[in-house]
């Protein structure tokens, strides 16, 4: 019996460090001289006249991609890039006041008891996508999503 548990907490172990490794390694603060050239050239191109807030980097689908972080006119804006410095996605702050009646009654409807802290549109491939907010239940934090018009997505983007 005893060797049973000495197993059981050596697999428990090993699957929670491989877990935290995972986690670890989705993303990586990294420093500006640490990008490609081609992700530097189009973070210059899109930082004018924001302050930017840092880099990270991560490997999703096998694929090696750059984040900026980045503050304009008090908002945040997050571009996302490939190695070649092609923008795949950017999240950035929209007030929910500023939204339509039925996107703010959909990201409402979804937050249910929930506050809603802050809201980003998601554009991908220059094409807006989502709506995400950022949800607080008590102690508990949370997204959700709806889509441009929205709808619910049948996939989070």
């Amino acid at each position: 019996m005893n060797r049973i548990f000495i197993l059981k907490m050596i697999c428990s172990t090993g699957i929670a460090l491989a877990i935290t490794a995972t986690c670890n390694a989705q993303e990586k603060k990294i420093d500006s001289h640490d990008l490609p050239a081609a992700v530097q050239k189009t973070i210059a191109e899109q930082a004018k006249g924001a302050t930017i807030r840092g880099y990270s980097t991560e490997v999703e689908k096998g694929e090696r991609m750059y984040e900026v972080r980045l503050t304009i006119n008090g908002h945040s804006k997050d571009i996302s890039m490939d190695a070649s410095g092609n923008i795949l996605a950017i999240e950035e702050e929209v007030l929910l006041d500023s939204l339509s009646t039925n996107i703010k009654e959909a990201l409402t409807k979804a937050a249910g008891a929930g506050t809603i802290t802050k809201v980003e549109s998601i554009t991908k491939n220059g094409k807006l996508v989502a709506y995400e907010a950022a949800v607080k239940s008590g102690s508990k934090h949370s997204e959700i999503q709806v889509g441009p018009e929205g709808n619910k997505l049948t996939k989070p983007e």
